[in-house]
């Protein structure tokens, strides 16, 4: 008797959880059931859709099996007198149609009310190129992206910006702690915007599940998808392939705008980009380089060779008292010198996590950190590198 009040106690929960999930709808149905984050795009209310739907069909089947199964348990049981009956497989045509029902009743269920849709989610997610308003380049790399829009000529890189005091130093934690970037990616509502994926090193993935979007970025491949957001906001996510000892640390940010919106920070990156592009003319003050370079290396550079430059032994070199760091990085002659400090920061270390700044840093920034470099973490070299050398020695 217990074992009988114990189970149907399990079907009465599983019935009231099946109703409850067949009364509700729309939104506020996604958000009890499942706990998804609320669809903004196209894709997303797709892939929710049929989420969704399947795990009716799945609880359906459940609940229906279970009761099928109780009441077995409860009404022919030895107890009760009930007498099995003797046979192997169907003996009778009534037999045979009660076993083929369920069969077929379940792959037409699941091909009309999950196939065909789902069929419908995956045509239109690989339709990146028809009626795209705009391009965005994300190319990824351990452990920031870089976005480029080729039609506006604007190319900056998005890393992590969360205090490295709550990361290494216990500090208390913000509300969006490892989620929030220096540069978050700024994008139009309404239109729909073709992305282009590549790696310079490992696999990663760009997703963002308030989109929809999940897609891979392979080293050598170029791979798209797209969205169109329906709603103004700030959207989150993350690399969602563990592509190192710091995956992480890298987060995706996506500030979604009016049209007009968009168009005024477009024309404010410009003139930030010829700004920068400007100040590599000047003269720059050690204190000046110093200063932008720390800023630098805590961004980019830290989550390899850690504070105080004193990296991983075995995986990532220290800085401290580093040979390379505290050697010329130009020959008499003025020209690079190969495996030097400036050459590693330009064009990176083939066969070790050491990557290529060439491409995603300015001249300001790599003369900024590779001076810092060498006047910190113990380091008196004195030099002091002008953004106007880096573009010589690029």
């Amino acid at each position: 008797m217990l074992i009988e009040s114990e189970i149907l106690k399990m079907l009465r929960k599983s019935c009231l959880s099946f109703l409850l999930l067949a009364c509700l709808g729309g939104s506020a149905y996604a958000d009890w059931a499942f706990n998804f984050q609320p669809a903004v795009a196209p894709l997303a209310d797709d892939a929710l859709r049929i989420h969704n739907r399947f795990m009716v069909l799945v609880i359906a089947l459940f609940v229906s099996t279970m009761a099928v199964m109780a009441y077995s348990l409860f009404y022919h049981r030895k107890d009760k007198g009930f007498k099995p009956a003797i046979f192997t497989g169907p003996t009778t045509p009534t037999l045979w149609v009660l076993s083929a029902l369920p069969f077929i009743g379940l792959v037409f269920v699941d091909y009309v009310w999950v196939g065909v849709p789902a069929y419908y989610a995956a045509v239109t997610m690989e339709n990146t190129q028809e009626g795209a308003d705009l391009v965005l380049r994300v190319t990824a790399s351990q452990w920031k992206w870089q976005y480029e829009y080729p039609a506006q000529g604007i190319k900056f890189v998005s890393s992590l910006s969360t205090p490295l005091t709550q990361i290494y130093q216990g500090a208390a934690k913000g509300d969006n702690y490892l989620l929030e970037v220096d540069n978050p990616l700024v994008l139009p509502v309404n239109k729909k915007i073709r992305i282009l994926l590549l790696s310079s090193d490992v696999m990663h993935a760009w997703s963002v599940p308030a989109f929809g979007v999940k897609r891979a970025a392979v080293p050598g491949f170029l791979r798209e998808t797209w969205v169109k957001i329906e709603k103004e906001g700030t959207y989150r996510g993350q690399c969602a392939q563990i592509c190192g000892t710091n995956h992480a640390f890298m987060p995706i940010v996506v500030e979604a705008v009016s049209v007009e919106r968009f168009a005024a920070w477009v024309a404010k990156k410009k003139a930030e980009q010829e700004a920068l592009t400007t100040s590599a003319e000047k003269v720059w003050t050690k204190d000046e380089l110093l200063q932008h370079g720390q800023g630098i290396y805590e961004k980019i550079c830290i989550s390899c060779h850690l504070p105080g430059g004193v990296g991983i032994p075995g995986v990532f070199p220290a800085l401290a008292d580093s040979k390379i760091v505290n050697s010329p990085y130009q020959d008499a002659s003025g020209r690079l010198i190969k495996d030097g400090h400036l050459d590693r920061v330009l064009n990176g270390k083939q066969g070790t996590a050491m990557q290529a700044f060439k491409n995603t840093l300015s001249d300001v920034d790599i003369a900024a950190v590779v001076t810092y470099e060498r006047n910190s973490f113990g380091n008196k070299t004195g030099d002091v590198l002008q953004p106007v050398l880096v573009r010589k020695l690029r």
